[in-house]
């Protein structure tokens, strides 16, 4: 996984999204920004290892997507190995993953969708708020989880034609992917569908979903701790959001402990 603004300037990147003219200089430094995530799609189809572009904020998500697009045009003709991360906590991501389908099939490559909740809810509506723009947020979080569940149906729904990283800590939305992958006889190891969630969160989730033979993998943040460590925070806070998650993980773990007699 990696973040566009690890490799491009944000400002730049918002600058781009505000469809405001570009000096020759940032016009070059663009040309480099696409040159390094194209690196970076070419090796992880060379070596086949599948690559995700992270979400980041509404003012500069639209430039992310088109290149995410671009990459998948390249990359993904054959076999999956570009995702793009949509983040369900915004109102208008499934008809965005939907018009995305619609492209993919018409050039004919897999779409990667790695689908998320949401990382920037509050600094979002912040910024709505300040700026007098209507919040991209949705009203409520059963908003989020409706289309978040709405958008594994239609995954499964097109698995030949789209690929897919469940990326939750929701016990929900994860058995409801089993059930619908069990609904459509696709195989447990599809190589279109995957769990993920972050390492130390979620293990009751990651290791019985690999037991049952899922494709599951652990994401491990990695980066600057200045910037790590917030995000670190705002999972911990996403994942103490879901009623009764955390206190259930917990006992699990204390339940573990005393079975290791530890």
């Amino acid at each position: 996984v990696f973040k566009i603004t690890g490799i491009g300037r944000f400002a730049l990147l918002e600058k781009l999204d505000a469809k405001q003219t570009l000096t020759a200089d940032e016009k070059a430094e663009f040309d480099k920004v696409k040159l390094r995530c194209e690196m970076i799609c070419r090796t992880a189809f060379d070596k086949s290892v599948p690559v995700m572009i992270d979400a980041e904020e509404t003012w500069i998500q639209d430039t992310i997507d088109e290149l995410a697009l671009d990459m998948m045009r390249k990359f993904n003709q054959e076999r999956i190995i570009v995702y793009n991360t949509y983040q369900m906590y915004r109102h208008d991501k499934l008809a965005d993953m939907k018009a995305d389908h619609l492209i993919a099939k018409a050039a004919g490559f897999i779409l990667g969708v790695k689908m998320v909740r949401g990382a920037y809810m509050e600094k979002e509506r912040k910024r709505a708020a300040e700026m007098g723009y209507p919040s991209p947020i949705q009203k409520d979080k059963e908003s989020s989880d409706k289309d978040y569940n709405e958008s594994l149906r239609y995954c499964v729904d097109h698995i030949e034609e789209i690929a897919i990283v469940c990326g939750t800590h929701n016990e929900d939305s994860s058995r409801l992917l089993t059930y619908l992958l069990n609904e459509k006889n696709v195989a447990h190891n599809h190589p279109h569908v995957y769990f993920a969630q972050l390492l130390g969160m979620s293990d009751n989730l990651s290791f019985n979903l690999a037991d049952a033979n899922y494709n599951v993998a652990k994401y491990v943040p990695y980066g600057p701790i200045k910037a790590v460590m917030p995000y670190l925070f705002r999972r911990a806070q996403e994942n103490t959001s879901v009623a009764g998650q955390t206190g259930r993980e917990l006992g699990l773990i204390e339940r573990e402990l005393k079975r290791r007699k530890l």
